[in-house]
């Protein structure tokens, strides 16, 4: 890993830039582009001026469009492994999940690996720079699937927020995974609380947080529920999980508990601003409300929930309530990419034809995947071109036939289908450069993943 400096850099004069600062498409305060200093951003230019902060090297930024560096707040890298699975096909949620459950069953660490490595190079590649990786699967063998994550993460210098998944519920027990897929409710708390001591960095600029997020009302007790609330308090650390996907995920509720989803997850002391639910699709405007009221965070998967037909998060009401609204890819198997810049034109689109086209703008889009998705992980220190915020940044050019005329850069992005990111950065330093990330060797890593996929499907199919 490359070491911080404190040698300054202004990155000059871009083509456009997008800071939440600023609700145009022009911010006047940083026209001139921004000078980092190490780790972080040290002063905004503004147009036709020179840095006042002592300049070592400048990067000619004319041609480029700067976003802050894109937040992914939800995924699960495994499922790279099993993109457009014959048996999953043209299925709904619970019917997807049980057809795929047996294959995932199979899964091993050096697969955990490859696939880690993929998605995370996909996502740097279109521009995010922190991910939240939501794994949930721990048969036999593969108890430290979070420190290959957490390996991964550091060999590309990406950010990320990794969520200590679990099942326990089973399908002999009325959950929806097979039993070969599930824990122990011990093993799942002492494993936590394991991965929070090792590998949670609480200060600003971390590299590596923990969450913990049992996987959804469907797969875990109660008790696991709460005994996750009660470790996350004493440890400071956020809650994550999935929640009112579909109208299947209502009823289970129902069935099970007497209640309806949002108020199981009250019963079980979820309820507060350090926790952020995946999808978050059918509330009515009574749970809206009081989802904003104790500032709980949405994660929109919208590329998900059209393949699985599952419903249209409400985006706006949900942020105009109060809850931070984020975007996130979700799994590959479910997507099926993991590339952000294109997540955030479905975002886009499918809120403006939900809500109308005066009512949503690319700008909108672009704060849900910088400001909002940080705010959902509870990050006050990225998903801003700010003095002071870490220098993650996202450098896309305009010179693709599918850009050629467009008037406004920032609205071209998106409206025009932006899907890699030219240069990006993490923390002050370069990992893609052109289009490529430097230090990995991407034939040998597409190689190996195919051969890990294949290997997983044959072990199903034998």
């Amino acid at each position: 890993m490359t070491k911080t400096t404190d040698a300054t850099l202004w990155i000059k004069n871009p083509l456009a830039i997008y800071s939440n600062q600023s609700n145009s498409s022009s911010p006047s305060n940083c026209e001139g582009g921004l000078v980092i200093r190490g780790n972080k951003i040290v002063e905004l230019v503004t147009k036709n001026q020179q840095p006042i902060t002592p300049i070592d090297t400048t990067f000619d930024a004319s041609r480029l469009v700067v976003l802050p560096g894109l937040i992914n707040t939800h995924h699960h890298f495994y499922q790279t492994l099993t993109r457009a699975f014959p048996t999953a096909l043209d299925k709904p949620l619970f019917p997807w999940l049980k057809s795929l459950y047996p294959v995932w069953a199979g899964l091993r660490p050096e697969q955990i690996h490859w696939s880690s490595r993929l998605a995370l190079a996909e996502l740097l590649l279109s521009g995010c720079t922190t991910a939240a990786d939501h794994h949930y699967l721990f048969p036999q063998g593969l108890e430290n699937a979070v420190d290959i994550q957490v390996d991964a993460a550091k060999e590309l210098g990406i950010r990320m927020t990794v969520t200590r998944g679990s099942m326990c519920l089973g399908e002999d027990e009325g959950g929806l995974p097979p039993r070969t897929t599930i824990q122990t409710e011990q093993a799942i708390i002492d494993d936590s609380e394991r991965v929070i001591k090792e590998f949670h960095d609480p200060e600003a600029g971390a590299m590596i947080q923990i969450a913990l997020a049992p996987c959804s009302p469907f797969s875990v007790t109660p008790e696991v529920m709460k005994a996750s609330a009660a470790l996350a308090q004493k440890h400071n650390v956020h809650l994550h999980t999935h929640l009112a996907e579909t109208h299947d995920e209502t009823d289970f509720c129902r069935e099970r508990f007497g209640l309806r989803p949002l108020d199981y997850l009250e019963s079980v002391g979820w309820m507060n601003n350090k926790t952020w639910l995946a999808h978050g699709i059918h509330f009515d405007q009574e749970e809206i409300e009081r989802l904003g009221k104790d500032g709980v965070g949405i994660s929109h998967c919208p590329s998900s929930n059209m393949i699985l037909a599952s419903g249209i998060c409400q985006a706006s009401a949900l942020e105009d309530a109060g809850s931070p609204l984020g975007l996130g890819v979700d799994g590959s198997a479910s997507n099926d990419g993991s590339n952000m810049i294109q997540e955030v034109r479905m975002a886009f689109l499918l809120q403006r034809l939900k809500d109308g086209a005066e009512n949503v703008s690319h700008l909108d889009a672009l704060r849900w995947a910088t400001q909002g998705s940080a705010g959902c992980l509870g990050r006050s220190d990225v998903g801003d071109i700010a003095v002071g915020m870490q220098a993650d940044l996202a450098l896309y050019n305009l010179d693709e036939a599918r850009f050629s005329g467009h008037g406004d850069p920032l609205a071209a992005l998106i409206l025009c289908g932006a899907h890699k990111a030219d240069h990006v950065m993490v923390g002050g330093q370069w990992r893609v450069k052109d289009g490529v990330i430097p230090e990995l060797d991407m034939d040998e890593l597409l190689h190996e993943h195919k051969q890990s996929a294949k290997q997983l499907a044959q072990r199903y199919f034998e």
